[in-house]
């Protein structure tokens, strides 16, 4: 049994409603992605999304690394293509591309079972728990409310919003969202998220703040992703605990992390190292007692490690419509995102939609990612309109 080969088509299209956070208030709505197919010569093919800004590199790693492999060694092979990286580090785009093939292999390698991944991980359940999170930065009071109302009907009374820009606003919208949530009947559980917008002084100041009115559950990214003496010192000084990792690459990053006592929930996703380096972390995470959450993706498809993980306690669900090209049936009931049995993922591409989405040829001017960090962010109190983020003049 060997890969024979790689596919790829890249697409674009609109979400159902924008996206934005403290750096990128603005926000965006189109939604780009390269579909990604590896093929095998038992006539089985393994999927997964990718960067279109990295196409050439996707099919460079599998020639050179993948094709006249057995596609069931998935472990092995994201070994090789770590060490092929050595010299750069398991960083980067390059962490991007090897995310991505990992997981098109182990899609690969459960269809090859004829049973879900989440079976083939070893996973004894199909339910994974859920937090409704808005990346909602950019929407009005009454669009953030349906939001969280809509999830709140899903069963989800966890919910995690933006904040970073005005302190008073982010209350006001703490309160829509607790509310809302509090609309399922359930008890309302509040996350925060600053996306690294604030010096670990400054969060400090904004989270007690926030916690002279509601009980926060924990505050995402509060200083930088590095930075373990500044995530310590929030943590040390606040109520909520402190999440982060979701741009952290690889198990040695997170490292410091922990041997510092830096963070209290570790996040990881398919950026990750994809299932193969998330599944490192998330182990290594486990014996020294740390619960983990997984990253949002479209269509949800992380639930499958993140069934198997005995440390998991529950994963972001945006909602924004980036599933417009796939068939699935991953749905979501009483909070719980619920996975099928299909084999694989459980996902296929729409090929009529693919083609309808697809891009021929992409702009020269085009950025592997258009979030960025905005000007002044952890130094200084940035005005929420002043025009120095990305997408303004």
């Amino acid at each position: 049994m060997k890969i024979t080969g790689i596919r790829t088509q890249a697409f674009e299209h609109d979400m159902k409603r924008p996206i934005a956070d403290a750096n990128n208030p603005v926000g965006q709505r189109q939604f780009s992605a390269l579909a990604i197919f590896i093929d095998s010569d038992e006539g089985i093919t393994g999927i997964s999304l990718g960067n279109p800004a990295l196409e050439s590199l996707y099919h460079r790693m599998t020639q050179d690394l993948l094709v006249g492999r057995d596609p069931r060694g998935v472990v092995g092979l994201w070994q090789r293509m770590v060490d092929f990286a050595f010299k750069g580090g398991n960083r980067g785009f390059i962490t991007d591309v090897i995310s991505t093939l990992d997981i098109a292999l182990w899609d690969l390698k459960a269809k090859l079972n004829d049973e879900p991944l989440w079976k083939t991980l070893g996973a004894s359940s199909r339910a994974v728990k859920a937090y409704a999170s808005g990346i909602d930065m950019c929407l009005t009071n009454d669009d953030m409310r349906d939001f969280y109302v809509t999830q709140a009907q899903n069963g989800i009374a966890i919910g995690k919003l933006k904040v970073g820009l005005d302190r008073e606003a982010d209350l006001r919208r703490i309160g829509i969202m607790h509310d809302a949530l509090a609309t399922s009947g359930k008890q309302p559980v509040i996350l925060i998220d600053s996306n690294e917008y604030w010096s670990a002084k400054q969060a400090i100041q904004h989270i007690r703040y926030f916690e002279k009115h509601y009980d926060i559950f924990w505050a995402e990214e509060p200083a930088r992703r590095w930075d373990w003496a500044g995530l310590r010192k929030v943590s040390d000084n606040v109520g909520a605990g402190v999440a982060t990792g979701e741009n952290l690459d690889d198990a040695s990053e997170f490292r410091p992390l922990i041997a510092n006592g830096a963070a209290d929930y570790l996040q990881i996703g398919q950026g990750t190292g994809g299932i193969t380096g998330a599944l490192r972390v998330a182990h290594m995470a486990d014996t020294f007692d740390l619960p983990v959450s997984m990253m949002n993706c479209p269509a949800n498809f992380m639930a499958h490690l993140a069934a198997v993980l005995p440390n998991h306690i529950w994963m972001e669900f945006i909602d924004a419509g980036r599933d417009r090209v796939f068939k699935h049936n991953i749905t979501i009931e009483d909070g719980y995102i619920m996975l099928g049995d299909e084999p694989g993922l459980g996902l296929s591409f729409d090929q009529s939609e693919l083609d309808a989405c697809a891009v021929v040829e992409r702009p020269p001017e085009d950025t592997p990612t258009p979030w960025g960090r905005r000007r002044g962010a952890g130094l200084h109190i940035v005005p929420p309109d002043e025009p120095n983020v990305i997408g303004e003049e």
